[in-house]
């Protein structure tokens, strides 16, 4: 390949120079937003791109109690259990798949491709989870979605690259199944782990359809169905909603890009810890020889 001309480096520097502001500026204009004082809120008429007078007013709203801190928790414990129990059951499934003669692994292969191609509908899946009585609960959120079967695939790619020789090596010291799995291949197998883990967590902290549509309680709402509430549904937010000491609350759109900051931080720290595991984690199974 020749070398590109500098008009058509200089026409690709545009185009993402482009699309970086266009994902920057609205997230700028929300930061800055949640930030900033009443008067200056009122000033701009709602969206403000710079603040001279920044205070944590919002934060300190909607952090001091009621139901945004508590949907806070309730999303958090919700991501961390849910995103172990889907690692330890996807771990266990896609490698009890990737070992010739399994019992029932062509069956249950099929079957875990079939859910690929077939997707149950809104409809069967609710009146499963009211049959198991699980409406109004948190097993509600994590049971239905627990094994993902495109990331059971991925993972099985991953451990049948794994080398034949250190599980037979493995075998002749008298190491068992889970041994190998334990001590060999879950070492050999960190940045799936990572990225599989990563995918996992986006997906139950994002989730809100599905607490819209088990979870009859508000008390039980997660993150998400609050900022859908609040923010997106622009629902106003009064004080009995927010246990706050400040005698003025903030303007509802301050408190709402504060809700929708809080959102959005933990994945953003979570995810540079996970980047140097994300591109080699994709890349499985694409390159075969």
């Amino acid at each position: 390949m020749g070398e590109p001309s500098k008009l058509g480096v200089g026409a690709r520097g545009l185009v993402l120079g482009l699309g970086c502001l266009a994902v920057l500026v609205p997230f700028w204009a929300v930061l800055m937003t949640s930030i900033a004082s009443p008067e200056e809120v009122n000033r701009a008429g709602g969206f403000v791109l710079w603040t001279n007078e920044p205070t944590l007013d919002s934060y300190q709203a909607v952090l001091s109690g009621g139901v945004v801190t508590r949907a806070l928790l309730v999303s958090a414990g919700i991501t961390v259990a849910g995103t172990a129990l889907s690692l330890v059951s996807t771990i266990a499934l896609a490698y009890a798949l990737s070992r010739p003669g399994s019992l029932l692994q062509k069956p249950i292969l099929l079957m875990t491709v079939f859910t690929l191609l077939f997707n149950p509908g809104i409809i069967p899946m609710y009146l499963t989870v009211k049959q198991l009585g699980l409406l109004d609960s948190y097993l509600a959120l994590i049971l239905p979605v627990l094994v993902n079967a495109f990331n059971v695939i991925v993972m099985r790619a991953f451990f049948q690259d794994i080398p034949r020789e250190l599980r037979e090596s493995a075998y002749m010291d008298g190491a068992g199944e889970m041994r190998i799995l334990l001590r060999i291949v879950l070492p050999l197998s960190k940045a799936v782990v990572a990225v599989i883990g990563l995918f996992y967590a986006v997906a139950y902290w994002n989730a809100f359809f599905s607490a819209m549509l088990y979870l009859q309680s508000s008390e039980k709402w997660p993150l998400q169905l609050v900022l859908r509430t609040y923010v997106v549904n622009n629902t106003p937010i009064g004080s009995d909603q927010l246990s706050s000491n400040l005698e003025n609350l903030p303007p509802q759109i301050s408190v709402q890009m504060a809700i929708l900051v809080i959102s959005v931080l933990p994945i953003l720290f979570v995810y540079p810890f996970m980047q140097k595991h994300f591109a080699k984690g994709l890349m499985v199974g694409a390159v075969k020889g």
